[in-house]
């Protein structure tokens, strides 16, 4: 025995990896699950590691600061800057491509817009709702206008993390945004006194019964309980994946999560493409009436844009009967918090802009544009393209990825992996540790309100005082040269109609506009 431990120990430490090594490559050589680790033994797991870490050296050392998907370097580093306060601007001139095919253009006013001593923005340079109330229209019992007319859009607890959660809404509440619950139902960290959104999908999840169906007791006591819920929003699709449900791990599925979304400890849960609610238009449409005649609520829907054929079933409904959606939010498919497979995310739905200006032509040419309001979804939180969007009719912008790039997000990528490095998406717990709920709920709101006030002087530089006013032939876009650029106008071919406004005093002053807290500060 004595002999065996001396002969262990005169082994030098570069024998020890010469064994390792070749243990290894006789593993490697014996396995048949990886071809270049059996043809190329030992060496072979370089390949692998670089892989793997391909993408952390492309995004910090190779990509340029406009090449990266889904955010860009310059995007990402506006988010973070304006969320911290810090200086977003940039020096020497722009690096983007401003010839490149679809680049926007603004085209400002010879005299901008004048902000005298005594305007609102004057003493609020945050300030800026929605032009329209949600609900008018249909008569709803308590309508809605949103305090701001930048939103965190559907993202649900369980998809992003406790600590996400509770940043995300404290911040819409120091901010006056409102906050969509996403389909997880609510949760105690989005009930923090900011307005909310109430969204559902095919799961009903927080309003479901034993089967899987839709509760309207459980919608109807929920609404009760928690006022500070001002609309519900009912999903047809998303943007990542429209019409393909998905399955919640059983592994994932705490006893808060389970409580919260009316499901079982560690059991799979799907959510099916379809609701079980209704099956068609007509009886979609009395779903929406009996919501909002329960609840007393604006009620609307979500989804992504492909075939229009149900859509024009939709608006003669509308037309006829006067009934429907108070609101509807268009995602694109270009969305993305949702995992989803590449064929879906890469294929199915149209991108935000062409899939709006289907819909918002088809509402036109009926007549309904001006009593349903319009809420964009679709990587829109930057005033430059938040500008093209009200121009072709938003009423409203909600964002998603954007929102979490403010509380640290840093587009690692590996949200559907529950690995997220900055507690963002994942529900590890000692990841999560990571995110200072008052730090990053104070960047939350500043991000917007530093987007607001840059969106408002961009206004005022068009002309306008409120983004409202935008009109289609005040954006253009790039398709070669500035001879063949198009107004939007002409690119999309319709016109926005005109939104009824009178002053940003008398949008301070209205009875329905949400965002008590930042009103009574202001």
């Amino acid at each position: 025995m004595d002999t065996f431990i001396d002969f262990i120990s005169s082994i030098s430490w570069w024998m020890w990896i010469i064994i390792v090594l070749a243990i290894v490559a006789i593993r490697d050589i014996s396995q048949r699950r990886h071809t270049i680790s059996h043809n190329f033994p030992v060496v072979g797991h370089l390949r692998y590691w670089f892989e793997s870490i391909g993408p952390e050296i492309r995004q910090y050392f190779i990509a340029n600061n406009r090449e990266e998907l889904p955010f860009n370097r310059i995007e990402r580093g506006w988010v973070y800057a304006s969320a911290k306060s810090e200086n977003n601007y940039e020096g020497f001139g722009t690096d983007r491509d401003i010839y490149a095919h679809q680049h926007i253009f603004i085209n400002n006013a010879m005299i901008p817009f004048k902000v005298d001593d005594d305007h609102v923005n004057a003493k609020d340079k945050h300030f800026l709702p929605c032009a329209k109330v949600i609900g008018l229209h249909n008569k709803r019992r308590k309508p809605f206008r949103p305090a701001s007319i930048i939103n965190v859009s559907a993202m649900s607890f369980g998809s992003l993390s406790a600590r996400a959660i509770d940043s995300l809404n404290k911040g819409c509440k120091i901010a006056g945004a409102y906050h969509n619950t996403g389909e997880g139902g609510l949760s105690p960290y989005h009930s923090n006194g900011g307005d909310v959104v109430f969204h559902f999908g095919t799961g009903y999840f927080g309003v479901r019964t034993e089967d899987g169906g839709f509760s309207m007791e459980k919608m109807k006591k929920l609404v009760e309980e928690n006022p500070f819920i001002r609309a519900i929003e009912l999903k047809l699709s998303q943007g990542a994946k429209p019409g393909k449900g998905g399955v919640l791990p059983g592994a994932k599925i705490s006893e808060e999560i389970a409580e919260i979304r009316g499901v079982e400890v560690g059991k799979d849960v799907l959510s099916p493409p379809n609701h079980k609610a209704f099956n068609t238009i007509p009886e979609m449409v009395d779903f929406i009436e009996a919501i909002a005649e329960e609840t007393g609520l604006p009620v609307g829907i979500k989804a992504a844009i492909g075939k229009l054929g149900q859509w024009e079933e939709l608006t003669d409904i509308m037309v006829k009967t006067g009934k429907g959606p108070d609101f509807i939010t268009v995602d694109g498919g270009e969305g993305g918090t949702g995992a989803a497979p590449p064929s879906f995310a890469d294929h199915v739905s149209l991108p935000w802009v062409y899939g709006f200006g289907d819909l918002y032509k088809l509402f036109k040419r009926k007549g309904l544009e001006k009593q349903v309001v319009f809420i964009g979804s679709g990587k829109l939180g930057f005033p430059g393209k938040a500008a093209m969007a009200f121009a072709m009719g938003v009423d409203v912008i909600n964002v998603a990825r954007e929102a979490m790039m403010s509380i640290g997000c840093i587009q690692a990528k590996v949200c559907h992996t529950n690995r997220c490095p900055s507690g963002v998406a994942t529900q590890s717990k000692w990841l999560q540790r990571g995110i200072d709920v008052p730090l990053k709920s104070e960047r939350l709101a500043q991000y917007f309100n530093t987007f607001k006030k840059e969106f408002i002087e961009i206004t005022h530089a068009a002309g306008y005082e409120h983004p409202c006013q935008f009109e289609m032939t005040d954006i253009e876009v790039n398709v070669d040269d500035h001879n063949l650029s198009s107004e939007l106008s002409m690119t999309y071919q319709y016109d926005k109609t005109p939104v009824p406004f009178t002053s940003m005093r008398d949008l301070k002053d209205c009875q329905y506009l949400g965002g008590k807290n930042m009103r009574q500060q202001s």
